[in-house]
């Protein structure tokens, strides 16, 4: 069967998109990047916000519109939250809980009878990735989270923290290193929770991971900022894992973070970064802030800003407040309005864009080794990677030589013309 993959959201479901990927490649079907010549679409929502319910909602209507003929599957936080109210109209197929998506592939082969012959199925381990574009691979090696921030939905979505054996990980991403993936990212809903069921934690789990694979750079996704135990920035000392961490703060009032039942305060997380960027060289942290959160002053949402100017975060992932029902956030009282979410965003915003010019201004004249990660129509216009720090460069030295999925040495001259990324020119031609 021809099989289409359409994930939203976080990188964890990046990661399960992946191993679904694999998984039905492995039992004989093909994926297609075309929804409508698809024999079967599975979505993988999201409903971390109302904007990505509404974005979940509208992708399995056009799944549905674009291709009737087609079976749907479709497993995520939207699916699992509300499986019957939001999914029995769109014309799906089958739902697979959040608890039962690691067995998707299984579920999906045996209810929906997708079962073919066993000469037509790839060669054990062979991954489309590189076909695809994709030098970065998303590893999930954990699930759940047993805290409960007052506006996250996710806990709820997720269950109970679950960790992958040590032993199944360091699997994946020595056949990722075979296949020729240069680059792995460690996903979960709660990383730094990693081993709470199994007696172990994410440190160990990375100093495993660099002791028995090879791959050239490891990443991490967001860890929480109260995770972190003072040892955990002398892994960095091993060059494979990139300095690049994100640290959601969610915001810089400590009565706002008080009603959101974070587990950091503003003077604890500055003592984090201090401690962070005193080791770890050319350390890139970037984070997370809810704007407009339920009875959130002027003067909470200036400290907010103060704050995230003082840190100077290399980048921002702002997010509009919105009640999501299920949470506790939600039954708080004195709603920000619209109109003030739509003002302060924009201020983040433009605060944000100078902050990451600020940052990248200050590695001009600098060498770095840069994943090619994206061929351009056109070698000759130039290629785009990024730093071990995970700067985004434009290499607009002209060449006909395929970088793609290669390691290049380069030099940083300046910023581009959107001020997000650097122009560089090859050292190792």
């Amino acid at each position: 069967m021809r099989i289409h993959l359409k994930t939203l959201g976080c990188r964890l479901n990046e990661a399960e998109m992946e191993t679904w990927s694999r998984d039905f490649l492995d039992r004989g079907h093909e994926i297609t990047q075309n929804l409508d010549e698809a024999d079967l679409i599975v979505v993988n929502t999201c409903a971390v916000t109302g904007e990505a319910v509404r974005k979940s909602r509208k992708l399995l209507n056009r799944a549905q519109r674009q291709n009737p003929c087609s079976k749907l599957v479709v497993s995520g936080c939207f699916a699992s939250l509300n499986p019957d109210e939001d999914t029995q109209s769109l014309g799906v197929d089958l739902i697979v809980d959040n608890r039962d998506k690691d067995r998707l592939v299984e579920i999906t082969t045996r209810e929906l009878n997708l079962h073919v012959m066993p000469e037509q199925a790839t060669a054990p381990g062979e991954s489309n990735l590189l076909s695809r574009g994709r030098q970065r691979a998303f590893i999930k090696v954990q699930d759940g989270c047993r805290y409960q921030c007052t506006f996250c939905i996710v806990t709820v979505a997720r269950g109970e923290e679950r960790s992958r054996p040590a032993d199944q990980v360091i699997a994946e991403i020595n056949l990722m290193a075979d296949q020729g993936i240069q680059e792995i990212v460690l996903t979960g809903v709660h990383l730094g929770g990693y081993g709470s069921d199994n007696g172990s934690d994410l440190s160990q789990l990375i100093r495993a991971i660099l002791q028995q694979t090879t791959i050239p750079r490891v990443r991490l996704g967001a860890v929480e900022p109260w995770d972190i135990p003072d040892s955990f920035w002398e892994l960095f000392q091993n060059h494979r894992l990139m300095p690049h961490l994100h640290l959601p703060i969610q915001s810089g009032s400590d009565a706002l973070l008080k009603r959101m039942a974070r587990r950091c305060k503003t003077a604890e997380f500055t003592r984090l970064v201090s401690q962070a960027r005193s080791t770890v060289a050319d350390l890139n942290l970037t984070t997370d802030i809810i704007v407009g959160f339920p009875g959130e002053t002027e003067k909470e949402w200036q400290q907010t800003v103060d704050y995230v100017e003082e840190i100077g975060f290399s980048h921002l992932h702002i997010f509009a407040y919105s009640p999501r029902p299920g949470t506790r956030a939600a039954m708080l009282p004195d709603p920000v309005t619209r109109d003030a979410i739509r003002r302060r965003s924009e201020q983040l915003h433009q605060i944000g864009k100078k902050l990451k010019r600020d940052f990248l201004s200050r590695y001009i004249g600098r060498e770095f080794p840069v994943l090619i990660e994206s061929a351009p129509l056109d070698p000759s216009l130039g290629w785009n990677g990024y730093t071990p720090n995970f700067l985004r460069v434009e290499i607009n030295h002209p060449t006909k030589e395929d970088l793609e999925n290669r390691i290049v040495s380069v030099r940083l001259q300046q910023l581009s013309d959107s001020g997000d990324a650097i122009t560089a020119i090859l050292l190792d031609e």
